[in-house]
């Protein structure tokens, strides 16, 4: 869920608090504006901001108005703030309180980290104080690959009937799925050159599907996931031994941009 909350000032100053959600939070959820504000302009300001972002059906109304005294261009300097780039924020906040503005969570690179410092640092004034604690998360094709690990799921022979033990890294791909921001990962399945090469394409996509099938089951939204099937095509290992045929026997999971 994505929130973003304006919660009740600090020693009559306005606070805005825009709380991030979390990489495994439920996708399209609608972002929930809390707090107080000075007045009915600044938070028609703060509103119709975030409504331009997230769309009038995307924004929980909680904001109270009145008995905080603002600094010069508070306002002004909050809604420059709620711009796209903070959306790069996962498990994360960004706070502001009078003229300090503290960011954390996570980013999923460098570049962006320095990017969005840069980015608040340009919206504020002079006098604004900027203190980050944003991280580098692992880059989403880094998790998968790390959860997946080399190994191969397996299937019942000739089937695209999960073994036990395909499963069980099936549930371990879920979780690691379920931590990454939207998604959207195609999975391929690979088979060995034994055999007709389109009974092999065909064996592929059953595969495919069957892995796709178990994690949505696991939770993970369908509609974020393609299945492909390529058979023989690509191999990893030579199929001369039974040691490459069984590695070229395969899921892969890519995501994609």
């Amino acid at each position: 869920m994505k929130a973003v909350r304006l919660l009740p000032p600090l020693l009559l100053l306005p606070l805005l608090h825009l709380l991030h959600p979390s990489a495994s939070a439920e996708a399209h959820k609608p972002v929930v504006v809390s707090g107080t504000v000075p007045d009915e302009a600044a938070r028609a300001a703060i509103l119709g901001k975030l409504r331009g972002l997230y769309g009038d059906d995307g924004v929980v109304d909680r904001i109270e108005v009145g008995g905080v005294t603002p600094a010069a261009n508070w306002v002004q300097h909050a809604t420059r703030l709620i711009d796209a780039d903070l959306r790069h924020i996962r498990n994360g906040e960004v706070r502001i309180v009078g003229q300090q503005v503290s960011l954390t969570g996570s980013v999923t690179s460098e570049a962006t980290r320095q990017q969005l410092i840069e980015r608040v640092a340009s919206a504020l004034s002079p006098n604004h104080i900027v203190r980050s604690a944003l991280t580098v998360a692992d880059a989403p094709q880094a998790v998968l690959d790390r959860t997946l690990a080399d190994r191969v799921i397996e299937f019942e022979s000739g089937s695209a009937t999960l073994t036990a033990a395909g499963i069980r890294i099936l549930d371990e791909m879920a979780a690691s799925i379920a931590t990454l921001a939207d998604p959207r990962i195609q999975i391929v399945g690979h088979t060995d050159s034994h055999g007709n090469r389109l009974a092999n394409i065909g064996l592929s996509l059953e595969r495919a599907n069957a892995v796709r099938d178990y994690l949505s089951s696991c939770g993970i939204p369908a509609e974020t996931m393609t299945a492909l099937g390529a058979g023989p095509d690509a191999p990893v290992a030579g199929n001369d031994t039974a040691e490459g045929r069984a590695r070229n026997r395969r899921i892969e999971f890519r995501i994609q941009s």
